[in-house]
């Protein structure tokens, strides 16, 4: 936090933790929200398209593009050698090629970018290259990487306590599933236009949730300054993490053409190519080995989690790294061996998505507490209650990076929501309604969530902000953060308001631009709030105190008398409008600009060591869903979902029920609906809406209650003591997937979990299968 920042905030107004419409809101429904496709082309506009592998592991030994050239409308056709500086996109290790040169690592690569007058021909013009092959062993399942030896790093062991427990436990479990990838399926598809400025100077709109980012890439393939690339957005179709690195690539071909032609130059992908040549959520296998005593409690827990990386490292270091952060989820490990391995395919990268590798390690650790239950048969629901951290000094309180975790209240919220949903009653007719229906099987769960809140990489937690407040009384404000329809430019709107004691028609919040805010970090890890907000707060209050030291000699008393509420300013005896405060600063030449700065306070983590506090704080929250499965078809349905999330003081209760509903429903998705399927070939077989199936309307569940939890309040010095929610409450579609292992164990009698994510209708008829071939007790010791 900047020095100037007081602990909180002052009491807040109506304007923060208070239900205001997005600002955007009305743009959005009537479709006069601008994007960057929306944005007025420019004269002598060129399209591009890329030429693309057709193999994914291959040497090229030559390529002919004269056809290219020569087809209806082709203005210019590039390769690698015609980039000026870096042939890289990679956020740091600098193995993303923009173009291809001597090898293709993944199936639909670009190897040559072609500009032509519209898409439709420098599409149609991509297709004529003639690319010839030297095939090499492509990799593409994690069994093969795993066979090969092919890494993207070597594999990292998070330990603690004495894991050879395991040997004297009363009980043993033991178990392997694997959970699926994402695609992120955003509304808006990848874009950018490039625009060449005078002296070399480029623009680009970019839909991106990291400008800085591709401010930095485009300016080293171009051998140019930052300071001579400007990265522009007023507004995402959706990000997801889909949009922290991927758009590089895009800026980077539009920014190429534009520098090669003087012509301004957009790449705008349409959702197949999107699908098949940028990264997504990565697939893991997940084994396990866990002691337990008679009640289910956790004594000793070895677990070996293997992602599906890609052909480059893009963020996967980190993400895997935050697997191992989140495979407590909400339990104490005492002895606890993690082992991590980062798998090299030739597949696309696979990149960031909402909660950053932390739902496949929760999902991990709760699908071994479902199986603890089934071994032993226990409720779940006590089986997580009895792994529960413990208050601080309890000698349960730490987890297995050595951070305290001094905030618990997932038992809170857990006993809140079980006292509300009626959880031991619903579950009790869940058993009786199995008994009496041979067909269909019913199944509840209730799944606990804990989520650390901070980038793990410490140098990203920062944020910068620019205000302005006008003669005239209106506010201009920039910040570092992106919106991509999640609400951040309305929060941070608020808090600026109530600085001022303004109403939010006051505010006029303007396109993130990396001229006017530089250096910021990505908006990811739900910090977008955390942090911009803060940034805003701090420019902000610089000027009010300028403006109450205006007021103060005019009333002649001290400035710290000086109130802003409702449009006005008092002080003493006078009472002036905030906008005649404003003219009388200006008339006494006062500044009434301001750059505001925040970096996270108390964070530190030691990679080599994998400890330390790599998160602020933690958000909590739990689900109870209730689903019924037809055991011909593999067919469900979700019946209920009741759950409460923590989201401290909410800044905006209505945008942040939208995250949490929107969450939960993508956190299903992952787990029932949307599958990625890659042929023998690494080909991606399900490239569109017509193959990838994500969450619609009938998927909901037909009762759904939320609500945000009324005792949270962070103790951590957030901007008006707020928590984060982008990503938490993707977790609590865990809840869903749990119910469906219930009710597969209904079904079969097995004494253990067999259901692997995506729980398709196929994934289910096969963990029937297995369950009934094994419905016997399965005990280790």
């Amino acid at each position: 936090m900047a020095d100037s920042a007081p602990v909180s905030p002052p009491a807040s107004s109506t304007r923060v933790n208070a239900p205001i419409p997005h600002e955007s809101a009305k743009l959005h429904v009537s479709g006069r929200a601008l994007y960057a496709d929306d944005v007025a082309e420019p004269r002598n506009l060129l399209h591009l398209a890329f030429g693309k592998s057709t193999l994914a592991h291959a040497k090229i030994k030559s390529v002919d593009l004269s056809a290219v050239r020569a087809a209806p409308g082709v203005v210019g056709v590039y390769t690698a050698a015609d980039i000026p500086g870096a042939n890289n996109v990679a956020p740091f290790a600098g193995d993303d090629r923009i173009l291809a040169e001597d090898e293709v690592i993944f199936l639909g690569q670009p190897i040559f970018l072609v500009a032509a007058e519209s898409a439709t021909a420098a599409r149609k013009a991509a297709l004529l290259g003639k690319i010839e092959y030297e095939p090499l062993p492509a990799y593409v399942t994690i069994a093969e990487a795993r066979a090969a030896g092919s890494f993207i790093e070597a594999s990292q062991i998070m330990r603690r306590g004495d894991v050879s427990r395991l040997e004297s436990a009363p009980r043993r479990v033991s178990g392997r599933f694997e959970m699926g990838g994402q695609d992120h399926f955003y509304l808006e598809g990848q874009i950018a236009v490039a625009t060449p400025m005078e002296q070399g100077g480029m623009h680009i709109l970019s839909s991106t949730q990291h400008p800085s980012e591709v401010q930095h890439l485009v300016a080293h393939a171009l051998h140019v300054n930052s300071a001579d690339v400007v990265i522009e957005l007023r507004r995402m179709g959706g990000g997801f993490g889909g949009k922290e690195t991927q758009p590089a690539l895009f800026a980077a071909a539009a920014a190429l053409v534009a520098a090669k032609t003087g012509r301004p130059a957009k790449y705008r992908a349409d959702r197949d190519e999107d699908m098949e040549i940028t990264g997504k959520r990565h697939e893991f296998e997940i084994a396990y080995e866990a002691g337990v005593d008679e009640t289910g409690r956790l004594l000793a827990l070895k677990m070996d989690l293997a992602s599906r990386c890609g052909c480059s490292t893009d963020l996967s270091p980190a993400i895997n790294d935050r697997a191992l952060f989140h495979a407590d989820n909400c339990y104490f490990l005492e002895n606890v061996e993690l082992i991590s391995h980062r798998f090299k395919t030739h597949t696309v990268s696979n990149t960031a998505f909402r909660g950053f590798g932390g739902p496949q390690g929760m999902l991990a650790i709760e699908r071994v507490m479902d199986d603890i239950a089934l071994h032993l048969g226990l409720d779940p629901l006590a089986v997580r209650k009895a792994n529960f951290y413990g208050p601080p000094g309890s000698g349960r309180d730490v987890t297995q990076y050595q951070m305290p975790v001094t905030d618990f209240v997932a038992d809170r919220i857990v006993e809140d929501l079980r006292r509300r949903a009626d959880y031991e009653s619903r579950r009790a007719a869940v058993e009786v309604f199995n008994r009496e229906h041979p067909y269909l099987k019913r199944g509840i769960s209730l799944t606990p969530v804990k989520f650390g809140i901070s980038f793990t990489t410490t140098h990203l937690n920062q944020a910068g902000a620019l205000v302005h407040v006008y003669a005239d009384g209106s506010v201009h404000l920039n910040h570092g953060g992106t919106e991509m329809g999640q609400g951040l430019n309305t929060k941070v709107a608020q808090i600026t308001a109530d600085v001022f004691g303004l109403g939010l028609e006051s505010i006029r919040v303007t396109s993130t631009r990396t001229d006017k805010v530089p250096n910021t970090s990505a908006t990811a890890a739900s910090s977008g709030a955390d942090m911009n907000g803060w940034a805003a707060w701090n420019g902000a209050e610089t000027i009010r105190l300028r403006l109450a030291e205006v007021m103060a000699k005019k009333a002649g008393v001290p400035p710290e008398e000086a109130v802003f509420e409702g449009g006005r300013v008092r002080a003493g005896d006078l009472d002036l409008p905030f906008p005649e405060l404003c003219r009388l600063a200006y008339l006494a030449r006062t500044q009434l600009s301001a750059a505001g700065f925040y970096a996270t306070p108390k964070i530190h983590y030691d990679r080599a060591t994998h400890s330390g506090r790599p998160f602020l704080y933690f958000c909590y929250g739990a689900a109870v869903s209730e689903v019924v499965l037809d055991t011909f078809t593999g067919e469900f349905k979700t019946l209920r979902t009741d759950l409460i999330h923590d989201v401290g003081r909410s800044l905006n209760p209505a945008i942040d029920l939208g995250q949490v509903e929107g969450a939960f429903v993508q956190g299903v998705g992952w787990l029932t609906i949307e599958e990625l399927v890659y042929d023998a070939k690494g080909r991606l077989t399900t490239h569109a809406p017509s193959t990838y199936k994500i969450p619609c309307a009938s998927d909901r569940p037909e009762i759904l209650n939320m609500e945000l939890w009324r005792g949270g309040e962070n103790r951590e010095p957030t901007i008006h003591r707020s928590k984060a929610v982008g990503e938490p409450p993707f977790m609590l579609g865990i809840s869903v997937f749990s119910a469906l292992t219930h009710a597969v164990a209904s079904a079969t009698g097995a004494a253990c979990a067999t259901l692997e994510a995506p729980a398709t209708p196929e994934r289910i008829l096969k963990a029937l299968a297995a369950g009934r071939g094994e419905a016997g007790p399965r005990e280790g010791a």
